[in-house]
């Protein structure tokens, strides 16, 4: 048996879209197809309008996730998307590489199987690396969000380019 994208694969895949969305069925294929996760089904399917669509309202969902302001927020909203776009797990081997989980039905359109990582890999990731590994980047200016992979968990920045901006405009603060 092996295991899943879901996780930080599927998160961080939710980073990229949100931070710079599909705008056509073909980007979200290719974006797909560039994280890894779930590939080769992406590539069997053809991604339409209507799941770009869907994708983009689970996003909405998932920023909701990451902007939660307590704990017991993130949850229930994290909870409601998996209510929403996962089954009970299964084991399967659709594609003859090996026994895995799906927490999906066979043949969901594109749109809902990305909606699927999205949640459940949302999941394992708060549930595994801790309730606070999501967020929005520390520097002034910037929105972008981020998952913390980080070994320490203390990730506030969407990259190390933020993170040295912000290095670099609190140390000319403190320089007179």
């Amino acid at each position: 048996m092996h295991l899943n994208p879901y996780g930080a694969d599927a998160v961080l895949l939710a980073v990229n879209l949100v931070t710079r969305p599909a705008t056509t069925p073909d980007e979200l294929a290719e974006r797909c197809e560039e994280s890894g996760v779930e590939s080769r089904l992406v590539r069997e399917r053809r991604v339409t309008a209507a799941d770009l669509a869907a994708v983009r309202v689970a996003l909405d969902e998932w920023l909701a996730v990451v902007d939660a302001d307590d704990e017991q927020t993130r949850v229930d909203l994290t909870n409601a998307m998996l209510a929403k776009y996962t089954e009970h797990p299964r084991l399967t081997n659709h594609a003859g590489d090996g026994w895995h989980m799906h927490y999906r039905p066979d043949n969901v359109p594109v749109g809902r199987l990305v909606a699927t990582l999205i949640s459940t890999g949302t999941a394992l990731h708060l549930a595994g690396r801790g309730i606070t590994r999501l967020g929005r980047c520390a520097t002034d200016g910037c929105d972008n969000v981020y998952a913390d992979l980080s070994r320490t968990g203390r990730q506030r920045y969407c990259s190390p380019a933020c993170a040295n901006r912000d290095a670099v405009r609190r140390h000319r603060a403190r320089t007179p």
